[in-house]
C-alpha cells in the first residue's frame, strides 16, 4: 500500500517502523513545524520529521492541513493514511484524500477515552486494562468505525509515559495488520459500540496534587501525569515537583499535607493513610531522591506540602 504516515512525538516511530517492515511505501510523512527545544529555544525538528529525514522521506512538515499542505498530500498519492499522535485535527476537506481514507492509531478501547489523552486518564481513573483501537476517521472526534483492538494491563506502579511506551509498539502491530487488511480487501469498520468517556487534553493544573483525597486517588494522579504535564503541589509558595510515590497504610496519623521526615523515608498524610515520596524536585534544582532533599531540612518537623 502507499501510505501517508502522519505523525509527531517519539510515541509515533514504532508505528512508521512496522510500517517500513511490513513492506508498505511510505510516500510522505506529515508532521507538525520544528519547535524551540531546551533552555536555549532551539529549533528543533520532530522526533517523527528527524526520523523521516534519516530514511529519506519526503516530508510535508505542517500545524495543520492548508491549501498548500493538502496540495502536498494529493501529489504523493497515498491509497492509505495513518496517523498516530500527528497534534492537529484532520478536516473534513481532507478526509477524502487518500483513496482509503485515514486510519488512527488511538490509545484506548474506543469508546473509551476519546480525546487527546486517553492514557493518561485511564491511568488517574484507576482502569486496570486498557489498550489501543485502529478506526477510520470522520468528521467527529474519535468516532468512527473501528477496525481492530489489542488489550494491555495497567500495571500497579505504571505511569502514564510507561504505558504509553508500551502501547506504542503492540499498537504498531495491530496498525500495521489493520493496513495489511484493508489492502487486502478483508476488513471492514465496525461501528463502535459502548460507554463513551472523554479525555481532554491535560492541563498543568491537573497534576496539581490535593493532599486531603485519598492515597489510592493521589497515587494514580500522579502516576497519571508523569512524565506529562507532571505532578506538583507547593512548598513555601514555590511549585515542588512530585514523581511517583509509594502506598504507606501503616501510617495513619498524619494530617493530609504534613510531611514525615526519617533516615531512611519521606511520607506525607492524605486523606486516609500516607504515602512515601520517592523522587522530588524543589523549585530552581534539579531531580533528586526525597530522602537526598530532606536531609538538607536538618531538624525541621513542621514542613507541610499545601
Amino acid at each position: 500500500m502507499r501510505v501517508l504516515f502522519a505523525g509527531t512525538p517519539a510515541v509515533a516511530l514504532p508505528s512508521l517502523e512496522v510500517l517500513r517492515e511490513a513492506g508498505h511505501e511510505i510516500v510522505a510523512v506529515l508532521t507538525r513545524p520544528d519547535a524551540p527545544l531546551g533552555r536555549k529555544r532551539v529549533m528543533t525538528p520532530s522526533p517523527v520529521a528527524a526520523r523521516a529525514q534519516e530514511l529519506g522521506l519526503p516530508v510535508i512538515k505542517a500545524d495543520k492541513i492548508d491549501a498548500e499542505a493538502a496540495a502536498a498530500i494529493a501529489a504523493a498519492a497515498p491509497e492509505v493514511a495513518a496517523i498516530v499522535a500527528y497534534g492537529a485535527l484532520i478536516p473534513a476537506s481532507a478526509l477524502t484524500l487518500p483513496t482509503h481514507g485515514w486510519i488512527n492509531l488511538h490509545f484506548s478501547l474506543l469508546p473509551a477515552w476519546r480525546g487527546a489523552a486517553p492514557v493518561q486518564h485511564s491511568v488517574i481513573n484507576g482502569d486496570e486494562i486498557t489498550g489501543a483501537s485502529t478506526f477510520l476517521l470522520e468528521k467527529g472526534l474519535d468516532t468512527g468505525p473501528v477496525y481492530g483492538t489489542m488489550t494491555e494491563t495497567i500495571r500497579p506502579t505504571d505511569t502514564s509515559a510507561a504505558l504509553l511506551e508500551r502501547l506504542s509498539h503492540s499498537g504498531a502491530i495491530l496498525l500495521a495488520q489493520t493496513i495489511d487488511g484493508i489492502g487486502a480487501g478483508a476488513l471492514t469498520g465496525i461501528p463502535q459500540q459502548g460507554e463513551i468517556s472523554l479525555a481532554p487534553k491535560l492541563t498543568l493544573e491537573d497534576g496539581h496534587v490535593a493532599w486531603g483525597e485519598p492515597a489510592l486517588a493521589i497515587n494514580r494522579r500522579i502516576r497519571g501525569v508523569t512524565s506529562e504535564p507532571g505532578a506538583w503541589t507547593m512548598l513555601a509558595g514555590q511549585r515542588f515537583k512530585l514523581g511517583p510515590v509509594l502506598m504507606r497504610p501503616d501510617v495513619t496519623d498524619l494530617v493530609p499535607g504534613q510531611l514525615l521526615i526519617s533516615g531512611k523515608t519521606v511520607v506525607v498524610g492524605t486523606g486516609s493513610h500516607a504515602v512515601e515520596l520517592v523522587d522530588v524536585q524543589p523549585a530552581g534544582k534539579k531531580l533528586m531522591k526525597a530522602t537526598d532533599w530532606a536531609r538538607g531540612l536538618g531538624n525541621k518537623e513542621d514542613v507541610v506540602f499545601e
